[in-house]
């Protein structure tokens, strides 16, 4: 069933990406509520209402579904009790298959290779003699990631030929673990597409992304591969969001291995939700990744995800965001800020996106 405009959009987590789906939703002529459980969040700045609660606040969880339309949320790692409540009461999209699939990097891998997707060797790490022999299956090289949460590099430790296995549990705490054989890419890629409730998909070019410290810096789109592998990447998309019944916006990240007429995919990992790799669309497509997630989750047409032009976005980390006058005065630059009070080198602060015409 479809929503109407002036229906309420119900947002877990109240960070940028929820800030940005809220104002896409104003657009729209639709309310957005923001649940989150800190204070002083960007998307708290621009939503018709806010909750301020625990996720685990059985009472104020009902109280914001009975508020709100549809449920969405800005991160996969919402709490499964939380999602769980919320779906008995309202839809919750995308849906919790994909928030499964997306929380635990073991059963996310175990996902992606029983679809036949290509994915590195992987080992689950539970202790340290489990790690010592995946490691000798690897060549003594991997990288050791927490199976849950953890992003932009968090939660990972890189694991070399007489390197301490117990060293590299100990400095993630002991978390349950899993270990990844190192690929070697030519260049990391991300399709970020979006699937309505009737199965529609859209999805916008893949876009090769750059980082630095971990965190991504820059998304160029188009990537730099050939036709085959771009098709290639966007059929791996579909496949990944029509297996997992998912409504609403997902990226995909994806490693290039080779060059020219040799390259190969492989599948690093998935997120069930608007990615920072698909900003450019915001205004660099017809349709922005943001109105898109929520024409979905509120049963809407998608729209185009035609280019207009090629794109640069570029994160603004940290102390960069103290540059954003002279983004302002670049004339074919698009600036966002995210409304966020504290600075920390790594800390996304904002982006500004470039279009320059096609070559």
């Amino acid at each position: 069933m479809s929503l109407a405009p002036g229906a309420t959009i119900g947002i877990l987590g109240g960070g940028q990406l929820g800030r940005m789906i809220a104002l896409a939703a104003a657009d729209l002529g639709l309310r957005a509520h923001v649940y989150a459980p800190e204070a002083d969040q960007p998307a708290f700045d621009v939503a018709a209402a806010f909750t301020c609660a625990a996720y685990g606040d059985e009472d104020a969880l009902a109280r914001f579904a009975a508020a709100v339309d549809v449920v969405t949320y800005e991160f996969e790692n919402v709490p499964e009790a939380t999602a769980a409540l919320l779906a008995r009461l309202k839809p919750v999209r995308p849906g919790p298959s994909a928030l499964a699939a997306a929380q635990d990097r073991l059963v996310e891998k175990r996902f992606l290779e029983g679809l036949g997707a290509p994915v590195a060797p992987f080992a689950d790490a539970p202790d340290e003699t489990a790690l010592r022999e995946a490691l000798a299956r690897f060549g003594g090289h991997g990288i050791l990631k927490t199976r849950r949460l953890g992003y932009d590099g968090k939660g990972q430790v890189r694991l070399r030929p007489g390197d301490d296995p117990r060293a590299a549990l100990d400095a993630i705490e002991g978390a349950p673990a899993i270990l990844e054989a190192l690929v070697p890419f030519a260049r990391e890629i991300s399709v970020v597409a979006a699937r309505g409730i009737d199965g529609a998909f859209a999805a916008w070019d893949p876009g090769e992304n750059e980082h630095a410290d971990h965190v991504l810096s820059l998304t160029r789109v188009p990537a730099r591969t050939t036709p085959a592998t771009s098709a290639a990447a966007v059929a791996l998309a579909r496949r990944i969001l029509d297996a997992l019944d998912c409504v609403g916006v997902m990226g995909v990240e994806l490693f290039v291995v080779g060059r020219g007429a040799d390259e190969r995919l492989v599948v690093n990992e998935i997120a069930p939700r608007v990615h920072n790799s698909g900003h450019w669309t915001d205004p660099g497509a017809v349709t922005s990744q943001f109105e898109q997630h929520v024409r979905a989750i509120c049963g809407w047409p998608l729209g185009s995800t035609a280019r207009r032009g090629r794109i640069e976005m570029r994160n603004l980390l940290g102390d960069g965001a103290l540059g954003w006058r002279d983004a302002l005065a670049t004339p074919d630059a698009h600036l966002r800020l995210y409304g966020k009070r504290d600075r920390a080198p790594g800390r996304k602060m904002g982006h500004v996106t470039r279009i320059f015409p096609e070559v």
